[in-house]
């Protein structure tokens, strides 16, 4: 039986009606005059240390301590301004979820696998309020590279939990390919979500356990493994 349902955010949990972007946007420009950057840039899936330190590359930018700090700094004050002009909201199915899982009777640790820094995730959920839901999870601050952040997301499960676990009782939920490879990366079971930019057709490619076009399509007794 599952123990652990760790969600991705941008476009899994939420849309922000592209409030992220437009703040790496602003960001990019304020602190390092770097204008347009993101539109060079695809987001979909990514860390935000690793797409800071592409737009440094193609813009000739020192990727040092320094410049990711004064980045880092400049931008939540932005993503907060940023989601209150924006018209995004909660993904289908995604209440009812929550809501049910925490109702199951032997209730999984709900946790985050992200690509967002944490100060940014916890500003787009706790906008959309979904922040309270979440007991741990991992984050870009952790590791630039996403399966690297999968497996501290499963060893900080582990603590929260107070037990070892295996693959099979992980399930990732994702939006994109990178959501899905970084799932398999530590053998858990993946739920691959059309409520991003990419459909379910284009998700299934990846080898996901399941794809669905949104959450409310899958049951949670098949989610868990149990018979609730």
């Amino acid at each position: 039986m599952v123990k652990l349902v760790l969600f991705d955010i941008d476009g899994t949990l939420i849309r922000s009606g592209g409030a992220g972007v437009q703040a790496f946007e602003r960001t990019f420009t304020e602190i390092f005059g770097m204008k347009e950057a993101t539109k060079r840039m695809k987001f979909a899936g990514r860390t935000d240390v690793s797409l800071v330190r592409e737009a440094f590359r193609l813009f000739n930018v020192d990727p040092t301590e320094a410049n990711f700090r004064k980045f880092f700094e400049h931008y939540p004050p932005c993503l907060e301004e940023m989601l209150k002009a924006c018209k995004g909201g909660v993904c289908e199915g995604i209440i009812p979820l929550l809501d049910e899982l925490k109702r199951t009777p032997e209730k999984p640790a709900l946790g985050l696998l992200t690509g967002n820094i944490r100060r940014g995730a916890e500003l787009k959920l706790r906008h959309y309020n979904l922040w309270h839901h979440f007991t741990t999870g991992a984050f870009a601050d952790d590791h630039e590279d996403r399966n690297c952040i999968a497996g501290i997301a499963q060893k900080r499960g582990e603590e929260t939990l107070g037990r070892k676990l295996s693959g099979e009782e992980i399930v990732v939920i994702g939006d994109t390919p990178l959501d899905i490879a970084c799932g398999q990366s530590i053998g858990a079971k993946v739920l691959a979500v059309g409520t991003g930019e990419y459909g379910r057709a284009e998700l299934v490619k990846a080898e996901p356990t399941w794809a669905v076009d949104h959450v409310g399509q899958i049951e949670v007794r098949t989610l868990l493994g149990a018979d609730l």
